[in-house]
């Protein structure tokens, strides 16, 4: 493929001569590599992706599998990033033709001429930095779900998108799958009528939450860069176990049991009735504590379990009220299920190695579906009534299935920006699904504020407590101006501040 380049100018990302060399990059065609063009049987230029992965271990390799084993060979591994060197060994040795680096602003800085598109998976808290740097550079993105840590650089990378023009893909690779077509399908041939109430849920977190960040820590392992690690969070000390899985649990790392499957279970709903941002979202959680003073607050980290309505405004004028449920908990059990049977099983959650993940059930006018996490294995209740439904398939599927999503983005991005369409793009659902997941941490996170108030004892005297005056509110949300209008002190969770040095994402 031609690689185009229009670098524009970036703020506060201080690695070296990275801004500078960055910004003087100007349009205009480039001779490709000799080294992607060696040996029998290449794909010409015009007809391959070059790919730069930043990240290399966990859903990074699943990513950097799919685009290595396309349909069309269209896609090459060019370049690849991680600051672990124990994650990216095995990528080093299965691609040696790429050329490897430990920070992406160095990658990006010298060889930003030698790749099309950029694919990152790392942690949630580098998602949006990483990704407006590569979209500033006119480069294709496809970056892992949830798109970012914060509401804020939600709408900062989906408005950057159509800025610069380049095809993006979220990593939700259930958008992609026959199932959401069939649920379309099904909806608008009437079999549940109309959608009043939806059901999300998950059997995560399976990581470490409701736990106080540990005061000491080991050192850190050779092969890993902490620092580069950190990026944009503030500076603190390296901790067992937290690397490579265990970050999604604390709060300046991930995003918890909601961004992790929250995508991939809100995203039917969110896809399929059109949704918008939610109007209100209210909950209760596992919030751990003793008493009422500070000692046993924890607010580092996610709660162990919780349970979010969503309020929404439908197109058409009708409410919906949508309910997030995790760490165990389940909506009651259906009436048209048998006792036996295990209900997650039933409504769409295959099990991989008696891990459940999640399901998504629609409550109808008519009747009920439900399916799987993504929306795989979809199903009408009674399950008796799958032997006899007979819709007409009224949309193309996606080549692969699931697996397609990731060449869908591939094949998308060498025909170029406007002349074909993907599943996930920022602009209209990736982006507005990625703030409303994010809206229901804010809910999680306002329950942890604690504001000290001086009272009079009849006993005692003058004494102190803390209230926590943000929990079982109903925050009224403004979607368009990102706003929680009811209660202030919630709006600091929309975006937050980086480390100094790594500069910030900006509308």
């Amino acid at each position: 493929m031609a690689m185009e380049d229009q670098t524009e100018n970036k703020k506060g990302i201080s690695r070296g001569e990275f801004i500078k060399k960055a910004a003087v990059a100007t349009a205009g065609f480039y001779i490709v590599p000799r080294y992607v063009l060696g040996g029998k049987g290449y794909v010409p230029p015009s007809d391959k992706l070059y790919i730069a992965a930043v990240g290399c271990s966990g859903e990074a390799e699943n990513d950097i599998h799919h685009y290595a084993t396309a349909p069309k060979k269209n896609a090459e591994i060019a370049f690849l990033c991680d600051v672990d060197d124990r994650g990216a060994a095995p990528r080093i040795k299965e691609f040696p033709k790429a050329k490897f680096y430990h920070d992406w602003r160095e990658m990006f800085e010298k060889e930003h001429k030698n790749f099309d598109a950029v694919t990152v998976a790392i942690p949630d808290h580098n998602h949006a930095i990483v990704g407006l740097s590569a979209m500033q550079l006119k480069k294709h993105l496809y970056l892992q779900k949830p798109l970012t840590h914060d509401i804020y650089e939600a709408r900062v990378l989906t408005q950057a998108s159509e800025k610069y023009k380049v095809v993006t893909q979220m990593g939700d690779q259930g958008a992609s799958c026959d199932g959401m077509r069939t649920l379309r399908e099904w909806f608008e041939a009437g079999l549940i009528g109309d959608i009043k109430k939806v059901y999300c849920w998950t059997d995560r977190p399976v990581w470490p939450q409701g736990i106080s960040w540990p005061k000491t820590g080991p050192a850190i392992p050779k092969e890993l860069n902490w620092d580069l690690w950190l990026g944009t969070a503030q500076q603190t000390n390296y901790i067992d176990n937290l690397v490579p899985f265990n970050w999604r649990g604390w709060w300046q790392f991930g995003t918890g049991a909601l961004g992790d499957m929250g995508c991939h279970i809100m995203g039917p709903p969110f896809k399929l009735l059109e949704l918008g941002y939610p109007t209100e979202v209210s909950g209760s959680a596992s919030t751990v504590y003793q008493g009422i003073f500070k000692e046993g607050i924890y607010p580092e980290s996610g709660p162990v379990s919780s349970s979010i309505k969503f309020k929404f405004k439908l197109k058409n004028g009708n409410d919906l009220d949508l309910y997030w449920m995790d760490g165990g908990i389940t909506p009651e059990r259906l009436e048209e299920l048998d006792p036996d049977v295990n209900q997650n099983e039933a409504l769409g959650d295959i099990p991989s190695e008696n891990d459940f993940e999640g399901c998504t059930l629609f409550v109808g006018t008519k009747g009920k579906a439900s399916c799987g996490w993504g929306g795989s294995h979809p199903r009408l209740l009674p399950l008796s009534l799958n032997k006899d439904v007979n819709v007409p398939k009224k949309y193309p599927r996606v080549e692969g299935d699931m697996d397609g999503h990731w060449w869908q983005w591939v094949d998308a991005a060498i025909a170029g920006y406007g002349k074909m369409e993907v599943d996930s793009p920022f602009v209209g659902y990736a982006g507005p699904l990625t703030e409303t997941v994010l809206m229901g941490n804010l809910l999680l996170r306002t329950f942890d504020i604690q504001e000290k108030i001086k009272y009079k004892d009849p006993v005692y005297g003058e004494q102190e407590r803390y209230q926590f005056n943000g929990r079982y509110k109903a925050l009224q949300w403004d979607g368009a101006n990102m706003k929680v209008t009811n209660y202030e002190p919630a709006n600091q969770f929309i975006r937050r501040e980086y480390r100094k040095g790594w500069g910030e994402v900006k509308l």
